[in-house]
């Protein structure tokens, strides 16, 4: 199977490049799994829910439609509707028909989702602090900030999902 034709096929990547490469995906499955032992331990919410609820959270009326919500943290519309069901069976969010749209479904933040990410967020928090920055000063912590956002927006432009503000 051929590869994307945009993509040049014979450029690996620099030395300083693998490196990079290297390091952040060793930083990144390391506190992927971190940060999901650390939300089962203490609130009993996986980070696929922490995620979700957080994403619905910080939205005006707690109301996302599925391709939004898909689209804003990053995953395929399959693997958010199945975790979506099992989120729904513990009252966390609710699926409902779209207000604008009866042929979409919204997923929409309850009372319940509410309170245990209220709950969860401190320490999650406090946990955050203590595991990813005590290393990184306020100039390395603006840095990093800033190489990430830069990435980020390289990821929407290439990438194959749309972008979370044009859905």
């Amino acid at each position: 199977m051929a590869g994307p034709s945009h993509l040049p096929r014979d450029e690996g990547l620099t030395a300083a490049q693998q490196q990079t490469w290297l390091a952040y995906m060793r930083v990144h499955h390391r506190l992927e799994y971190e940060m999901n032992h650390q939300l089962l331990c203490d609130s009993g919410l996986s980070l696929g829910d922490y995620t979700v609820l957080t994403a619905l959270s910080q939205r005006p009326d707690g109301r996302a439609r599925l391709g939004v919500l898909a689209a804003t943290i990053g995953w395929e519309r399959s693997r958010l509707s199945r975790h979506l069901r099992r989120m729904a069976s513990r009252d966390l969010i609710e699926l409902a028909a779209c207000e604008s749209d009866g042929r979409a479904t919204d997923v929409v933040l309850t009372e319940v989702g509410t309170r245990e990410l209220d709950a969860a967020a401190p320490v999650h928090a406090a946990w955050v602090r203590s595991a990813f920055f005590p290393d990184l000063d306020d100039d390395r912590t603006r840095q990093l900030r800033e190489a990430l956002e830069v990435a980020h927006e390289s990821l929407l432009r290439t990438g194959t999902l749309p972008r979370p503000d044009q859905t």
